[in-house]
């Protein structure tokens, strides 16, 4: 295999949300590829995370199908999407976490290959009518770089205001959602949209590292790109009292086009530390 198996390609990538910004670069100098930024659809139609929504199938299913979209339109056979998810962190489960799939679909070679990274998420929320309680909430949060949205009410008032970035748009949107209630409450909570959420760009970053070092990794088998891993094992042992805990011990690499599949030993510490244990820290 060609130690740059898409140099020369075109690699359709549909975004509305400024993702061709910190995908585009790192593609294009690993793999030797075009990556073309496609528009004209909404990507909101698959789910938006103020709720208006609601995200029909799986991260990686939607991924797929936003690539697909994109190739489509643009008329090529390779495709690039990211989808982003926010859960509660897996290791004491809570703290907000971010978990980004970036998802390479190639159907010259049949295969569809994922990058992932994840991290600690900037997605915090409140519900006040106390204007300097907002403020207080704003600067804690990165305002104005990470942009805001503003609803009376509630979390799923739909009436909503998004992508504030500046001080007079906040103050001026918190003013119109206070004058809506009778109580005068109104739900802040930090905008996850990519463009709008420099924390979540930069794991979306990351997860484009990983894909191409995935798809930079040969089959030993086929000689096929994508080779990685594909589940890991949890059963690290802790480093306090011996028991397993859900670290992973192992990975299963694999294969997506000849089906091979290997057991390989994690690297880094063999122990997982005590706080990241369930007996010693539950």
């Amino acid at each position: 295999m060609s130690p740059a198996p898409y140099a020369g390609a075109r690699v359709a990538l549909l975004t509305q949300h400024g993702k061709e910004r910190v995908i585009a670069p790192v593609l294009e100098e690993a793999l030797s590829c075009t990556v073309v930024h496609v528009t004209g659809y909404d990507t909101d139609l698959l789910g938006t995370f103020t709720r208006e929504t609601p995200r029909s199938g799986t991260q990686f299913e939607t991924a797929v199908r936003k690539a697909r979209l994109g190739m489509e339109l643009a008329g090529l056979p390779l495709g690039v999407a990211s989808e982003g998810s926010f859960v509660r962190d897996p290791y004491v489960g809570l703290l907000p976490w971010n978990i980004e799939l970036l998802v390479l679909v190639d159907d010259v070679r049949g295969i569809e290959v994922t990058g992932v990274a994840q991290g600690k998420a900037n997605s915090a929320h409140l519900l006040t009518a106390d204007w300097p309680t907002a403020q207080t909430f704003a600067r804690e949060s990165g305002f104005p770089e990470h942009h805001l949205v503003v609803r009376p009410v509630g979390e799923d008032d739909p009436r909503v205001r998004k992508g504030l970035d500046s001080w007079e748009t906040y103050e001026a949107a918190f003013g119109w959602a206070r004058g809506l209630t009778s109580t005068g409450d109104v739900f802040v909570e930090v905008d996850l949209r990519a463009h709008a959420n420099p924390t979540r760009m930069e794991n979306i970053r990351r997860a484009a590292d990983d894909l191409v070092a995935r798809l930079l990794s040969a089959c030993p088998a086929c000689d096929a790109p994508g080779f990685g891993v594909s589940e890991r094992v949890p059963g690290l042992p802790c480093r306090g009292c011996g028991l397993p805990t859900a670290q992973a011990a192992s990975e299963i690499w694999s294969c997506r086009t000849c089906g091979l599949s290997e057991t390989r030993g994690v690297t880094g510490p063999p122990h997982a530390e005590p706080e990241r244990c369930g007996h010693c820290n539950p």
